[in-house]
């Protein structure tokens, strides 16, 4: 370890250096491991946040200009709001058969297809979209606002910064907690909790899965507590004695001119009883694809 110098509201998440987010199954190495295996094996946490810092230097500096495809699925579960949670009711028929007395309400389905243009220029990110598609219908809507129902989320290439910034650095305490794949590429997975005595700590807190030979940041699972607006989900939790897990994920395989750019992007709302059942409020997708970059330019200095 070490430590260094109801559907009408939204939730917003910017993935920002200062402002507001378990571990999957592992597949087994080979018996033999190759070169890289033997680095995930072998790399040292200094080494790590030596070279995370460094790339969110340069990721701070950084001045771009690109448009991609983003493609947006959520799917939302009205039960809590209807109060029909889990199990239907049964009731006999005549016949002795059973049916459904109270019929659970139906899934709410969305999806949406932007283009989404972000630039950066003097340390300000600008976000324009053009809608067009909204439920597999074509449309033409220019400036278009987000149309999710549940999470507003934005600025999310700049989340590495907020973990491993060198500024940041020193308010949190970092372990090894693992090693994973990430296709064929092993990784290391970094977890990061804020130093209890430091109440600066404001930033989102999480894991990170860490090429393990170019210390690459592949992958970050944001800890739920520092979604904005957590306190909302808690109380949506309570009406049915549940208490909320917000999972949220972000990749980075898109690179450029030595940055990473966002691919995916991930969010589920689920609710846990005392024995660990869950219920799966809603998921949000969201996938970046086509890029077209006019420039990427990292600033010397």
């Amino acid at each position: 370890m070490r430590a260094k110098n109801g559907h009408s509201k939204k939730f917003i998440i910017f993935l920002a250096m200062i402002g507001p987010f378990m571990s999957a199954h592992s597949p087994a190495f080979d018996q033999q491991p190759s070169t890289k295996a033997q680095a995930a094996a072998s790399v040292d946490l200094e080494t790590i946040l030596d070279k995370t810092a460094e790339y969110c230097k340069k990721l701070e500096g950084v001045a771009f200009d690109f448009v991609c495809r983003e493609e947006i699925s959520e799917r939302i579960d009205p039960s809590f709001e209807t109060g029909r949670l889990w199990a239907p009711n049964f009731a006999a028929t005549a016949w002795g058969a059973f049916t459904f007395a109270q019929a659970r309400p139906s899934e709410i389905k969305n999806s949406y297809v932007y283009d989404y243009q972000c630039v950066r220029a003097e340390r300000k990110v600008r976000e324009v979209r053009r809608l067009l598609e909204e439920n597999k219908k074509k449309m033409d809507e220019p400036d278009a606002k987000l149309k999710t129902m549940v999470f507003v989320f934005g600025n999310v290439m700049q989340g590495p910064v907020g973990l491993f910034g060198e500024r940041v650095q020193i308010l949190y305490d970092y372990k090894i907690v693992g090693q994973d794949k990430i296709g064929k590429r092993p990784v290391v997975i970094v977890d990061s909790v804020p130093r209890a005595e430091d109440s600066e700590a404001k930033n989102l807190f999480g894991k990170a899965w860490i090429d393990a030979e170019t210390c690459d940041i592949l992958k970050i699972e944001w800890s739920e507590k520092r979604v904005g607006n957590f306190d909302i989900f808690e109380k949506r939790g309570e009406k049915f004695n549940r208490k909320p897990r917000i999972t949220l994920r972000t990749e980075f395989s898109v690179e450029k001119n030595g940055i990473r750019f966002p691919s995916k992007l991930s969010l589920e709302e689920a609710y846990l009883t005392e024995r660990g059942r869950v219920f799966v409020r809603s998921e949000t997708n969201v996938a970046y694809k086509d890029f077209k970059f006019f420039s990427v330019e990292v600033e010397v200095k």
